[in-house]
């Protein structure tokens, strides 16, 4: 079920720093095959920021995406129990970049009432929008059965 929380609002000023950092982390972007450049920064419950950025690989199946780069370090610089206030993702390609549904559930595990921040390049109007209303159905794990 998607929550109903509504997400807090975001300081105009902490939206252009998203923007600023999820830009910085698509120029690090490593992308010979494709060209399609994307940085995501996530803002954490706690105010910290983490950015990542997509990797591609000749086996295109071993490509990171930029939203799993940034939770992958989120994780591994904070800990497990990490939860999302927004997730920024920038490319520069100059369209938005939805995130792939594997990216969806992802980002979902870890916060599904943030809000998503999509930046179309330069000078383009972002999209906003929630990962519940990406992803409504999202898998919990809630049948899994714990050992």
């Amino acid at each position: 079920m998607p929550s109903a929380t509504k997400p807090a609002p975001i300081a105009p000023a902490e939206l252009e720093r998203l923007r600023q950092l999820a830009t910085i982390a698509a120029e690090h972007s490593y992308s010979p095959y494709s060209g399609f450049r994307v940085g995501a920064a996530l803002l954490l419950t706690n105010g910290t920021i983490v950015t990542g950025c997509n990797v591609e690989n000749a086996s295109y199946r071993l490509t990171s995406c930029a939203e799993q780069a940034a939770i992958a370090r989120a994780v591994t610089e904070h800990g497990p129990d990490i939860r999302l206030h927004a997730v920024a993702v920038a490319n520069l390609n100059d369209a938005a970049s939805m995130p792939c549904g594997a990216c969806r559930q992802t980002l979902a595990e870890f916060g599904s009432d943030s809000t998503l921040i999509l930046y179309p390049g330069e000078g383009g109007r972002p999209e906003q929008t929630t990962l519940g209303e990406l992803l409504p159905n999202a898998f919990r794990g809630e049948f899994i059965q714990k050992n």
